[in-house]
């Protein structure tokens, strides 16, 4: 991500989420179809459960976003995790539905409205407060899903940030 110094907040917020969105896709392409609904172990989430989730949470939370609660009545978040989706094409649906959502929002919010007041789960916040809450949230699932693709795509995988560097043979970090 190309560094842009700014001291407006939601500049600076909508650019960390393109980062983070980049990030994904960038590492779904690089996952083969068979590891995108793949599981570690019986316990964890496939990249598609987890696409899934963040989606039903963007739309859920960005939906409305000034004036309802940021958790839906109408979201069904059990159900996030179960049935995941089918294929590449369904993931990738999901995941562009859910962040057209979020930029929507964002793109209709100023500076003057990070002090305004939202809820979650009726529970009070600030806009500034939230979009913290889901930058944390996303940025960990994205995290999740570049493990994930990485270890399916193996030797296959290309970075998405800094190589290591090689210093006389040894790895520096």
């Amino acid at each position: 991500m190309a560094h842009e110094r700014t001291d407006s907040y939601l500049k600076d917020s909508i650019a960390l989420f393109k980062y983070y969105k980049g990030l994904g896709e960038n590492a779904i392409a690089q996952c083969p179809d068979s590891g995108l609904l793949a599981l570690l172990d019986s316990a964890a989430n496939s990249i598609g459960t987890i696409v899934k989730h963040l989606s039903g949470n963007m739309i859920s939370r960005w939906t409305d976003f000034l004036n309802s609660d940021g958790e839906k009545s109408t979201r069904n978040r059990d159900a996030e995790f179960e049935e995941p989706p089918k294929n590449r094409a369904e993931i990738l649906d999901l995941w562009d539905g859910g962040w057209k959502c979020l930029f929507s929002a964002l793109d209709g919010l100023s500076d003057t409205d990070m002090t305004k007041t939202v809820t979650i789960r009726g529970e009070e916040h600030s806009v500034m407060q939230a979009i913290n809450r889901q930058i944390a949230h996303y940025s960990d699932h994205v995290g999740q899903i570049i493990l994930l693709a990485k270890h399916y795509a193996g030797p296959n995988w290309r970075t998405l940030s800094m190589p290591k560097k090689k210093v006389q043979g040894a790895t520096k970090n």
